[in-house]
């Protein structure tokens, strides 16, 4: 056994040495659920068994499942409710023109998309555009979970009333919820207005320009 364990640990190290940092071995049916744990740490992972997901009947009308974009190294998250027909159409999330505000917004506190990193409680449409059910959250919703301990940001900003109420544990509206800052683990967790909402409510931007500074600023201080 230990002239096994020096062979493997010698081609290991060969193969290190030349670049390679991944194996890949045929797993037994006993070893599935440990290796797909361990694999979920990492978003390639989360993103393939995201891809296989058949939890919810949602898979069965998706064109895409959207699963999330931006840097998986992001101080900054944001986290919305569910992907729309534009999402859903090219597997990317806030795309349509709730995703063009979305844009704006980052961009207001000196950042780009490319430096932060948006996803949603549900990795697939529901029909119509509407709100997501509990069932369908319960399903989904640790995949959102996994993305977050992956990532590790300082601060998540949970766009409208579902991503925030599931991240808070909460049933408190998100009028109450809104305008500072809670705690989950060591990530300060920043509920605010939909953009989708903010497209119905123009007058409410001026709220979540507030809530954007607040972020701006933990961001900064955390430097």
């Amino acid at each position: 056994m230990r002239s096994i364990i020096a062979s493997i640990k010698g081609y290991l190290e060969t193969d290190k040495l030349a670049g390679i940092n991944e194996i890949f071995v045929r797993r037994t049916s006993s070893q599935d659920n440990y290796i797909r744990h361990k694999d979920r740490k990492g978003l390639i992972g989360i993103k393939k068994a995201a891809e296989a997901c058949k939890a919810c009947p949602l898979y069965k009308k998706r064109t895409h499942m959207v699963f999330g974009s931006g840097s998986p190294h992001a101080g900054l998250m944001f986290v919305g409710e569910a992907p729309g027909a534009d999402e859903d159409l090219q597997g990317l999330p806030f795309v349509g023109r709730a995703g063009q505000l979305l844009t704006k917004m980052i961009e207001a506190i000196g950042m780009r998309r490319e430096d932060v990193y948006i996803a949603n409680v549900l990795k697939c449409r529901p029909p119509g555009n509407r709100c997501p059910l509990p069932d369908e959250i319960e399903a989904c919703s640790h995949f959102l979970l996994e993305q977050i301990e992956s990532i590790h940001p300082k601060v998540v900003c949970c766009l409208g009333k579902f991503a925030s109420q599931f991240l808070l544990n909460s049933a408190t509206p998100i009028s109450a919820l809104r305008g500072r800052f809670y705690e989950m683990d060591d990530i300060k967790v920043m509920p605010t207005f939909h953009p989708a909402y903010l497209l119905r409510n123009p007058g409410d931007k001026r709220l979540v320009w507030e809530d954007l500074k607040k972020i701006r600023h933990a961001l900064r201080a955390s430097e």
